[in-house]
């Protein structure tokens, strides 16, 4: 079977046969069910593209398409104005045009694939796109309301409704309808998908947001987003070999990634850390284990939960204070996990990075409690920055702030790019890091 499917992507890209919209489809499918198939896929467009001179200009826009799938935008452009002229070939470069962010040149090509017969409706909703993404968004939204028939039952339609309408600022609970009726209509769409595992995501469903991502993820074209925010989450769970397979898909596909680069230069340094730091020390076996292993009230199991402590390790870096200092967190759910912690001499503190304790911010006057008070979940920072700080007690601009440098990059899974992206957020408020 596997055979099968390799010859007939292959027979799909070479041969000189029909090639339209159910062949693309074709293709997409073959990888999504089979990864391997990309390899497939991409030397056979490199076989393909060596007989450049021989292809007829219906033959340049199969090419054309076929680097668009491979992420070769500009290539993809190239060899697509030498192509027939047809629907498909003003529809791919329209898709190539918008990933270039050349959005007037988009919209242009969308409307001569209107008028050269490709779907009206995906031309509309194209357009929309373009709209939305150049902050029209009350012109995207008047463009949806205009369409009528199937289209508003298809996934595109409700994948682009639910998008729109988070742009405009629509309550979540109505976004998240719009992408759940999307998945509904077309369990495959990425973007759907996509959108629904980052509802749950923002929502702490932390395992569906999981599975959401490996489906959104597994559809091809690669969806970066999706991919992204996978590799994050298995970070979180510690599986960073996961992690580094999610970031390589990326810059299979689109080399030039700069966040795939970063993520995965980071994901590999923790593997490397695991396994050549600590491979045959025993507490560092007994640190990794799940707290979710011995038995807890549900009361302090629900507080270490909320603070983000999974495994001994997380817990025993905090101190008594640190504990107390959250909501709900007593002294009965105190004596209840020092004992734990005592029958496998274990304490707590144990493993802090904190060689004193943090200095207490003298606030500017001139940053008000309003802004000290916002919650760190509002500054739209990436699933990895936000669960790290979050797992550590920073749950305001005020706690962040607090903070050197070092601190934060003593937290786990907290890394340069983390970084980087929590100092670009604080100085679009003209705030810093504490010794900064």
């Amino acid at each position: 079977m596997a055979l099968g499917q390799e010859y007939d992507l292959k027979q799909l890209v070479q041969m000189n046969c029909t090639f339209g919209p159910q062949e693309i489809e074709r293709i997409n499918r073959s990888i999504s069910l089979k990864y391997a198939n990309f390899r497939v896929f991409q030397e056979a467009v490199v076989a393909l593209e060596a007989r450049e001179e021989e292809q007829s200009p219906a033959g340049m826009v199969r090419l054309g398409v076929c680097l668009y799938l491979l992420g070769k935008y500009r290539r993809s452009l190239d060899v697509l104005r030498r192509g027939d002229g047809g629907a498909l070939a003003h529809f791919y470069m329209a898709k190539a045009y918008i990933a270039l962010k050349k959005y007037d040149e988009a919209e242009q090509e969308y409307i001569c694939a209107k008028q050269a017969g490709y779907s009206s409706d995906l031309c509309t909703l194209g357009i929309v796109e373009i709209k939305r993404t150049n902050g029209k968004v009350q012109e995207a939204m008047r463009m949806l309301d205009d369409l009528s028939g199937a289209v508003q039952h298809s996934a595109e339609y409700l994948y682009q409704r639910g998008v729109t309408a988070l742009a405009c600022g629509c309550p979540n609970n109505e976004v998240g309808n719009w992408f759940s009726r999307a998945v509904e209509a077309n369990p495959l769409h990425a973007g759907a998908l996509f959108g629904l595992a980052k509802e749950n995501d923002r929502r702490g469903n932390d395992d569906e947001a999981l599975e959401l991502y490996k489906r959104a993820a597994a559809q091809f074209p690669s969806y970066v987003g999706a991919l992204i925010n996978l590799g994050l989450m298995y970070e979180d769970r510690g599986e960073n070999d996961l992690a580094v397979q999610c970031y390589e898909r990326v810059l299979n596909t689109y080399p030039e990634n700069e966040y795939a680069r970063l993520y995965l230069k980071d994901a590999q340094a923790s593997s490397l850390t695991c396994e050549d730091i600590t491979p045959h020390n025993p507490l560092s076996q007994i640190l990794k284990t799940s707290v979710a292993d011995f038995e807890l009230s549900a009361r302090a199991r629900n507080c270490l939960q909320s603070i983000g402590i999974q495994t001994l390790g997380d817990l025993c870096s905090y101190t008594e204070a640190e504990l107390l200092s959250n909501k709900n967190f007593g002294e009965t759910s105190l004596v209840e996990i020092k004992n734990m912690l005592s029958s496998r001499n274990l304490q707590l503190g144990q493993t802090s990075q904190k060689a004193a304790p943090v200095e207490v911010l003298e606030v500017d006057t001139s940053i008000d409690q309003e802004t000290l008070q916002r919650p760190i979940s509002s500054m739209g920072f990436s699933v990895r920055a936000r669960k790290c700080m979050s797992r550590h007690g920073i749950v305001t601009l005020g706690d962040l702030i607090r903070k050197t440098a070092d601190e934060l990059l003593a937290c786990k899974n907290f890394g340069v790019t983390s970084l980087t992206e929590v100092r670009e957020k604080l100085a679009e408020l003209d705030l810093r890091l504490h010794g900064e």
